[in-house]
């Protein structure tokens, strides 16, 4: 059976192509309410569908962004995707998520894809181990920008946490509730992961501010599948922590399990404060203090960002790093 074209569609509602041309791509005001009714109801009887990769060929646009996320089980991750959702929803785009599992190679592949698929830009939470492609992008001028990691060795706008001040928070709250002993976890900065890096570096300068003791028995920087062991070494020592920050979401879930295993009681026998607002955080019992990042603020910049960049790839423009501020949400458990 021959494809159905445009051609069908006009003859059956007695318009022009161009007519339904402009139907579908929404251009209402070019036509009556029942030219508009008609050209809907031929397209409802002939069953027909656009042939978008042709229309894409001709646009020389799939109004199409890829987004390539680290870790989709975080929270901040799935945050970030629906602002960009809702931006690229209201300016006629569509996105594809890919997920890396902070794998180098699986980031490599989909960059590779995404592109071979004619994404019109990419949004990308690097794992920083592909420079070879991160350049090409940008010798190309292909609109990329740059989520929760820095990749200083390219030149490509970048969004991120001011992950310092987000640990030097946490840490003044103990302080002011009068803990003196305090630990931090964190997942493995084995890959130089920058919000790991920088909370990390941003605790251990808020303890010197506060002339507190560097106690390295009470910080863990370790894989999610090591966690547990690391707990159990930090709580059976002699003088173990009275409070401690967890670095993200996927840490907190593992000392809330601890603590739960052990009878360890929050707040009397450990304050805890985490970084990232769970959904979970008020109504978790008792309800948790953490420190919550803009997630919708930083992923609706981003996607700003990227359709500026599509819309106008001919301009040169200073690349930025942008920084976001941090909000203490104090809560029972500090």
């Amino acid at each position: 059976m021959k494809p159905l074209t445009i051609k069908d569609v006009a003859e059956l509602a007695n318009v022009s192509k161009s007519t339904v041309s402009q139907y579908l791509n929404k251009r209402y005001e070019y036509m009556g309410e029942e030219t508009r009714k008609r050209i809907e109801h031929a397209i409802a009887e002939l069953g027909y569908h656009p042939n978008i990769v042709a229309r894409s060929l001709r646009r020389k646009t799939t109004s199409t962004i890829g987004v390539i996320v680290a870790n989709i089980l975080h929270a901040f991750s799935t945050e970030i995707i629906r602002a960009i959702e809702d931006v690229c929803h209201e300016n006629g785009f569509h996105i594809i998520v890919c997920n890396a599992d902070d794998s180098p190679e699986k980031e490599r592949k989909y960059i590779e894809m995404l592109r071979a698929k004619q994404m019109d830009g990419l949004i990308i939470f690097p794992t920083g181990s592909n420079l070879d492609l991160y350049e090409r992008m940008v010798s190309e001028n292909y609109p990329v920008v740059i989520v929760d990691r820095l990749v200083s060795e390219v030149q490509i706008p970048t969004i991120l946490l001011d992950n310092k001040k987000a640990t030097k928070m946490a840490v003044q709250h103990f302080v002011e509730k009068g803990y003196t002993r305090i630990g931090m976890v964190t997942t493995s900065i084995v890959r130089h992961v920058t919000p790991r890096i920088e909370r990390l570096a941003g605790f251990k300068e808020a303890l010197r501010e506060y002339r507190l003791p560097i106690e390295e028995d009470y910080i863990k920087s370790l894989n999610p599948n090591q966690i547990r062991a690391g707990l159990s070494e930090m709580f059976t020592l002699k003088s173990p922590p009275q409070a401690v920050l967890a670095g993200n979401d996927l840490v907190l879930a593992e000392i809330l399990n601890y603590t739960k295993e052990t009878g360890i009681n929050i707040p009397n026998d450990l304050a805890l404060i985490a970084i990232d607002d769970v959904p979970y955080a008020k109504f978790f019992d008792p309800p948790l203090t953490t420190i919550a990042q803009p997630t919708f603020e930083m992923g609706r910049r981003a996607a700003e960002m990227i359709l500026e960049k599509i819309q106008n790839t001919s301009v040169t423009e200073e690349v930025k790093i942008y920084r976001f501020e941090p909000k203490i949400m104090i809560r029972e458990s500090c």
